[in-house]
């Protein structure tokens, strides 16, 4: 199915070649002015320069060429050679059954799907998520969806922090403060094997790693000794000397019941659970075969990769790879994940859906991966973002200046949105069980939205107030759009109202029909751009569209024939919004 804008498109590009002028100024966009026209082309300016001739002229002969199409009510010139294009009720009309019957609302797949990996979320082993993994797993998540139900074949990996020198550093703040478990450790690694006995490993918490790290970095970066030592402990770790290990391991479990408590509460899931540890037996033989090719250079006992290209406008520093201790760096782990990954899955594309601060880090990456042969220019995207802010403009914090977790973030929009539903009468003939579970998808939808709603790369200022409002631009209120749209078809059933052939007359019909034809257009520009801010506003432009047309357009009152067109349309609008909510990753509960 084409869109009325693709379609309108052809037909005047088609005209503008008929007179001689290029295609492609023929462009046809929505109107600027949408009380006046549906859509509106301005080529012929640029035509005119091109031709040399007046651009009402222009203008006047493609005019010329459109009459006669079914599909226009109206073609008119206004100001310099601007033309206005309305369609006609019977092909907006037509449109919109198209869109009812289509499963897909209007979405179109690629022409060449491909293989896509999507890297999001990045939590660190041995500590909880914070508010600063927020960003890349709601904007991961929805990046995931859209290009899967795009038509591409998509893995998304969670890719843990597992491997580098904060191992080293909590391992060894461990064993400083556990005598118990510095002797088991520093048996087994002499031993060469596991320790028999875990249970001293098995008191370790997540409390006391999150509790250990702070102070353990702080002295890494004080005290060269204590520095020095770590590094000793992440080669030892590397080379899975046994004492070391047997401690990651338990840092590693305790930290996954938290991990998957917090993405299952934002509705985000993994193809992939891999973290850097995966792809350590890679990178001994990876070293050999980037110093085979020349690649390695010798630096004050460190072994690198320089990336700097002639022509660049700065020097990028090279890429570490092997350390003057001898250990993998967090560099050489993510060149290693993109061989295996090239092994495992072979994608035409991998997203990187890291903060914008990480750029330089990537960019040094993907050089050497493409030195290396492991990838391909253009294969590698780092689809950065920006922060989320506190009111004073700087990354969130609490109001002690320490770093929110990210539960605790959940659970304070949870405590908001039980509040909100109460204080608009929400939630009294319901069971605890369903209110909690509406609660729960109202903030998420606040969380997602706010974010959402915002092009990726700009920062936002977090208003847990604005967020869970039911009013303005916000996900509650297209969760509560969404729920009354269902209120009103249930009620429809129940009285035994059909839905039946759409034909467009009202104004508010003509929108909404607009509006639901829009959808692929968002779907595109989000895809193309991986900027799901795209769909976030077409949802929102949406919600805005039915309450007009509800407002507007009586629907169970209406006579018979009317009735039923106003419900298709009804049903299509929630069809097509619960579509771009799940696509943003966000639900839609059943009523409110």
């Amino acid at each position: 199915m084409t869109d009325l804008k693709r379609a309108l498109g052809e037909v005047v590009e088609a005209a503008f070649a008929a007179i001689g002028a290029p295609p492609e100024l023929g462009r046809v966009t929505p109107s600027d002015r949408p009380d006046l026209a549906d859509f509106q082309s301005n080529g012929a300016l640029a035509a005119a320069k091109r031709l040399g001739r007046n651009p009402r002229e222009i203008a006047t002969a493609v005019v010329e060429q459109l009459a006669g199409d079914p599909r226009l009510a109206a073609v008119e010139i206004a100001g310099p050679g601007f033309i206005n294009l309305k369609v006609a009720s019977g092909a907006l009309s037509e449109r919109a059954n198209g869109l009812a019957a289509d499963p897909r609302l209007g979405a179109e797949t690629v022409a060449a799907p491909r293989r896509v990996l999507v890297d999001y979320g990045g939590p660190n082993v041995a500590k909880p998520m914070h508010v600063g993994h927020l960003r890349a797993s709601i904007i991961g998540e929805s990046i995931k969806r859209l290009y899967r139900f795009r038509g591409d074949e998509v893995i998304g990996d969670a890719h843990f922090g597992d491997w580098g020198y904060q191992m080293g550093l909590l391992i060894g703040a461990v064993m400083d403060e556990s005598p118990a478990i510095r002797t088991l450790v520093e048996a087994a690694n002499a031993a060469g094997a596991a320790p028999a006995d875990l249970s001293p490993l098995e008191a370790v918490s997540l409390a006391d790693l999150d509790r250990l790290y702070p102070e353990a970095a702080a002295k890494g970066k004080a005290d060269t000794d204590y520095r020095d030592r770590a590094r000793r402990i992440t080669a030892g770790l590397q080379s899975k000397q046994a004492g070391y290990y047997a401690l990651w391991e338990r840092f590693r479990a305790v930290t996954q019941v938290a991990l998957e408590r917090d993405f299952h509460a934002l509705g985000v899931d993994f193809d992939w659970w891999k973290g850097e540890s995966d792809v350590e037996d890679l990178i001994g033989p990876m070293v050999t075969e980037l110093d085979a090719m020349g690649l390695l250079v010798d630096d004050q006992g460190a072994r690198i990769i320089r990336v700097t290209r002639d022509g660049d406008k700065r020097e990028l520093p090279p890429l570490l790879v092997v350390s003057s201790e001898g250990s993998a760096m967090y560099g050489t782990t993510d060149l290693a994940t993109i061989l295996d990954r090239k092994r495992q899955f072979d994608p035409h594309l991998v997203i990187y859906c890291v903060d914008q601060r990480q750029a330089d880090h990537f960019e040094i990456v993907f050089r050497a991966a493409c030195q290396a042969g492991y990838a391909a220019e253009g294969q590698l995207e780092h689809v950065g973002f920006g922060t989320m802010n506190g009111t004073d403009g700087k990354p969130f914090k609490t109001r002690e200046g320490g770093v929110l977790k990210l539960n605790d973030m959940i659970e304070m929009t949870r405590d908001k949105a039980r509040a909100r539903l109460r204080e608009a009468g929400l939630g009294e003939d319901m069971t605890p069980e369903e209110f909690e579970d509406i609660a729960g998808k109202v903030a998420v939808a606040a969380l997602k939205f706010a974010d959402l709603q915002n092009f990726r790369g700009t920062s936002y200022v977090f208003d847990l107030d604005r967020f869970t409002s039911f009013e303005g631009k916000t996900g509650p209120y297209l969760l509560y759009q969404a729920v009354r749209v269902k209120s009103l078809l249930r009620r429809a059933a129940a009285e035994g109202f059909d839905q039946g052939p759409v034909t467009v007359a009202e104004p508010a019909e003509r929108d909404l029909v607009l509006t639901l034809d829009a959808f692929d257009a968002a779907l595109t520009e989000a895809y193309d751009r991986y900027a799901p801010n795209a769909l976030a506003e077409h949802a929102y432009r949406l919600s805005q569209a039915f309450s007009k047309f509800y407002a507007a357009c009586p629907m169970l009152s209406a006579e018979p024939v009317v009735r039923s067109s106003r419900l298709t349309l009804a049903g299509a609008t929630l069809r097509q919004l619960e579509l771009a909510l799940d696509l943003l990753g966000i639900s839609v509960p059943e009523r409110m």
